[in-house]
């Protein structure tokens, strides 16, 4: 059982990375998690977009660093 285990690990990083991409290039995360096909993808993204969200803020309210 340990490889189905390993296999949804890696299956849920790989979502995770094609969501994250799609963020960095400024398409709608939103539309796209809730317009993909029902299944483990669309549970994934849908997890993935409110914790994007946060790390957007978290970054936003940083201040740039000193030079």
């Amino acid at each position: 059982m340990d490889w189905i285990k390993r296999w949804n690990f890696i299956e849920r990083a790989r979502y995770e990375r094609q969501l994250i991409e799609a963020f960095g290039r400024g398409e709608d995360i939103d539309a796209l998690a809730a317009n993909c096909e029902p299944g483990f993808q669309k549970e994934v993204w849908e997890a993935m977009v409110p914790r994007i969200r946060k790390m957007e803020r978290m970054m936003r309210d940083q201040q740039p660093p000193q030079s």
